[in-house]
């Protein structure tokens, strides 16, 4: 199998700024190319560019602006798990030999408000995905016995860490009591426990393996690649109390990979609200389904970050097209120990998920040095 490594990437903080996506593409592509200078534009044989703004032509409009042509160039939508649906794409194009260097960028702007099935948005007076965050809340709270305040923590976790995170919206910590008394949006959920749309770039280079150690002395390996959709409607998931299709991507990234959950030292879950991140450890075999508030608490009481260390969606905030590649970034650069202040010690295999709507979607990568 063609093996795939990042080779480069760049990346922007993320701002409530109003900006031209196209500006806000630009500036992770200048950051990328200004930190890695070896890289040769002329060897670049596709663009992808990660957004849910996908009424423009941005992929060709980026090329022009890198001042390439490359041989594919097209935009890449699937709500918040674009980004490493581009990335999946782009290992497809260098696994199949239809590309050699693939160069993706993702970008959202702080009001892209995303799709809302029309299905779904009539059930309820709430908006997506303010409903069906609430009625995950409430439902994962019933099954395992777990209070507001337990969940308030997964808030006040990713808070600290994002303070690490030059690039991350928040620069604030809270305490629980914080939380708690942020907005009530509904009765099982509060303003707090939201991750934040922003505006925000990243972009990454992959590349074959002779490549990308032609470009970095560093290189990091995708070794492990699981996608599955099981709807579009969240309301057929078959429970709202775990992730089915966070379950079978990652059982076929670890396969593919040939690691299991226990070689993970570091990993970016989507927390787009609190109660996600304990229900995507449960879902990937982090932990033991009802366990993961636990495991949560553990990181924080130790200062541990293996858990989303960049201060995962919560704290670093949502920019829906930037989002899965800003994960894989942050992976790749605790792998290669460049990760200052939050660093994961040892971290030699780390993990990436990200996930579209209420986990209808989800696309799990493992790379590792």
């Amino acid at each position: 199998m063609v093996k795939v490594g990042i080779a480069a990437y760049g990346t922007t903080p993320f701002t409530k700024e109003d900006q031209k996506i196209e500006s806000v593409l630009h500036k992770s592509t200048k950051n990328l190319f200004e930190n890695n200078p070896k890289i040769d534009k002329n060897d670049i044989d596709a663009v992808l560019v990660s957004t849910n703004n996908n009424s423009k032509y941005l992929s060709p409009i980026l090329s022009e602006m890198m001042g390439i042509q490359p041989k594919i160039a097209h935009s890449i939508e699937s709500l918040c798990n674009s980004g490493t649906n581009s990335i999946v794409s782009a290992c497809s194009y260098i696994m199949s030999g239809l590309a050699d260097m693939v160069f993706i960028s993702g970008a959202e702007r702080y009001d892209s408000p995303g799709q809302i099935l029309s299905w779904d948005n009539s059930r309820g007076e709430f908006k997506h995905p303010i409903f069906w965050a609430s009625i995950f809340t409430k439902s994962y709270k019933r099954e395992f016995s777990i209070s507001d305040e337990q969940l308030a923590l997964v808030s006040v976790k990713n808070h600290k860490q994002a303070k690490e995170n030059p690039n991350a919206l928040s620069n604030k910590t809270y305490t629980i009591q914080d939380v708690m008394n942020s907005k009530k949006l509904t009765d099982d959920l509060k303003l707090l426990d939201c991750s934040q749309p922003c505006t925000g770039s990243a972009s990454i280079i992959l590349a074959t393996e002779e490549i990308t150690k032609k470009n970095t002395d560093n290189p990091v390996w995708i070794t492990g690649i699981g996608q599955k959709t099981t709807s579009a409607g969240f309301t057929k998931n078959e429970t709202f109390s775990s992730m089915e299709s966070t379950k079978l991507s990652g059982q076929d990234a670890l396969k593919m990979s040939n690691h299991t959950i226990h070689d993970i030292d570091v990993a970016e879950v989507h927390d787009a609200f609190s109660v996600c991140e304990p229900m995507a450890l449960e879902s990937l075999g982090f932990s033991d389904y009802g366990k993961g508030m636990s495991m949560i608490n553990d990181l924080y009481e130790t200062n541990n970050f293996k858990i989303n260390p960049r201060g995962g969606l919560i704290g670093s905030g949502h920019p829906l097209g930037a989002t899965g590649i800003s994960q894989t970034i942050e992976i790749a650069q605790q792998i290669q120990s460049n990760s200052n202040k939050r660093q994961v010690d040892d971290a030699n295999v780390g993990l990436v998920h990200n996930m579209s709507a209420a986990a209808t979607s989800s696309t799990v990568l493992v790379l590792e040095k």
